[in-house]
């Protein structure tokens, strides 16, 4: 079929024609997708950055079962730290090094369930047989820190939930049942990441959690859509025929 566009013929054949649509379809659905996950991302940071800017929630009673209505929230709690049994968490790295972040057992003076508290980054020493002394001072405190879900590791081997043996107990991956069972007693399924302000405490660079910001998002869209335009192009400079051929 040839349709004339001015001083040209658009000559349109099937096998291209229909390779053309396809592609056109997929490349404005992916465009289209990166702008969705472009609008998902902007309102999961403004959910962060409202809950961050809420004055400190002071958890005086049960603790909340769920954390995801208080995610990302200051929360404020009084209790005994589980100085003989805390845990390092493996394979974090902080400006090129690598380390643990030590999670220390809480145990609230009005709930039956533990959490977790993240104490901070601390770096690994060269022999990795012999571990960072994380002894606290004091076991009684009442503190401030953020609500998160536990630190997520990606492709993990089989086991990385098991801790070590000898206290304080390394582990790859956090997964709060084996950790409940280790320990004895309830574990919240969260964290709370201790404010930099508070004592007893490692390195702590709390950052609103975002693996790719809306931006980039964008960008890809538009890289989508102009991969688009290009194939347009191509497309009418093959099928386009000049009066004068």
């Amino acid at each position: 079929m040839t349709i004339k566009i001015g001083l040209c013929n658009l000559r349109l054949t099937l096998i291209p024609s229909i390779a053309y649509v396809l592609l056109m379809a997929l490349l404005i659905s992916l465009g289209n997708w990166q702008l969705s996950r472009s609008s998902e991302k902007a309102d999961y940071l403004a959910v962060q950055e409202k809950q961050s800017q809420l004055p400190p929630l002071s958890l005086t009673s049960e603790l909340p079962a769920d954390a995801a209505s208080i995610r990302y929230r200051t929360v404020e709690l009084t209790g005994r730290y589980d100085t003989e049994r805390q845990f390092l968490l493996d394979n974090r790295i902080r400006h090129g090094k690598a380390g643990y972040f030590v999670m220390t057992p809480l145990l609230p003076e009005n709930s039956n369930t533990a959490v977790l508290v993240n104490r901070g980054w601390i770096e690994a020493g060269r022999d990795r047989q012999t571990l960072p002394d994380i002894t606290l001072q004091e076991s009684k405190v009442t503190i401030q820190g953020r609500i998160n879900t536990f630190p997520d590791v990606g492709y993990h081997l089989e086991g990385a939930e098991i801790p070590t043996d000898t206290w304080p107990s390394l582990v790859q991956l956090i997964d709060s049942n084996v950790i409940a069972e280790k320990l004895g007693y309830p574990l919240a399924d969260y964290q709370i990441e201790l404010h930099p302000a508070e004592d007893q405490g490692y390195l702590r660079e709390w950052h609103i959690a975002t693996v790719i910001p809306p931006e980039k998002h964008v960008a890809y869209a538009v890289q989508w859509y102009g991969l688009a335009l290009t194939l347009t192009a191509l497309f009418i400079w093959y099928a386009c025929k000049t009066k004068h051929e």
